[in-house]
């Protein structure tokens, strides 16, 4: 605990950048992954290949990944946007099928019901299947945080600085407490998305709170 109250500045800004290059990728993987969802939902003979393609993405070692990034993307090695890159694959790779499974989870007389009251496909989409898809993407969306929060740690070791910092040289300079602080403070940082996107999932979906009669 000793080097953890002496480190509190250094502890605060690795988590700041561990949440951004953990959190951005979160956010910018749902936005790719709702519509490749919608289109791979709506092409049955699309389906199988993107749920399979997004899937092996996830199969491509980290530090691999991190590495082939500038080659791909002509910025530097130390840039953190290879990192964001990086995890944004691997946010899309868990959540395309998460979208695909949320929308096959609406009854198809509540599709079926939009259109015949005149919805079109994408207000249909966005008015129906998507509010009634959230709990299942928001499981998926929970699991897809605690994978980033965990494999951006492993961005240390091509230069770029968060909680994995103190990991690595806590480890090689044998020093428990700096293991101790980025061990907890990846734990906490995960248990706080969690919890964000449970908020969210509940404010997106206040139907699940009424009991029988609509009582609360």
């Amino acid at each position: 605990m000793d080097w953890i109250l002496a480190h509190p500045d250094d502890i605060i800004v690795l988590t700041l950048r561990h949440t951004w290059l953990a959190g951005v990728p979160l956010l910018l993987g749902l936005l790719l992954s709702l519509p490749l969802g919608w289109l791979a939902r709506r092409n049955p003979r699309l389906q199988g290949s993107v749920i399979t393609l997004s899937g092996l993405l996830y199969t491509i070692p980290s530090l691999a990944l991190f590495v082939l990034m500038p080659l791909i993307l002509g910025t530097g090695i130390l840039d953190p946007i290879n990192v964001v890159v990086a995890m944004t694959i691997y946010t899309i790779a868990l959540l395309v099928r998460s979208v695909v499974d949320g929308l096959g989870s609406v009854p198809e007389e509540v599709a079926r019901s939009a259109t015949a009251m005149g919805f079109t496909p994408l207000r249909r989409f966005f008015g129906v299947e998507l509010p009634l898809a959230v709990p299942v993407i928001a499981a998926g969306l929970r699991v897809a945080a605690v994978s980033n929060v965990s494999i951006v740690s492993i961005a240390s070791l091509i230069g770029v600085s968060q909680l994995g910092d103190l990991l690595i040289d806590g480890y090689n300079r044998a020093i428990g407490g700096e293991l101790l602080a980025g061990i907890a403070g990846c734990v906490v940082l995960a248990l706080v998305l969690d919890v964000l996107i449970r908020v969210v999932e509940r404010a997106l979906t206040p139907w699940r709170r009424l009991g029988p009669g609509g009582a609360r």
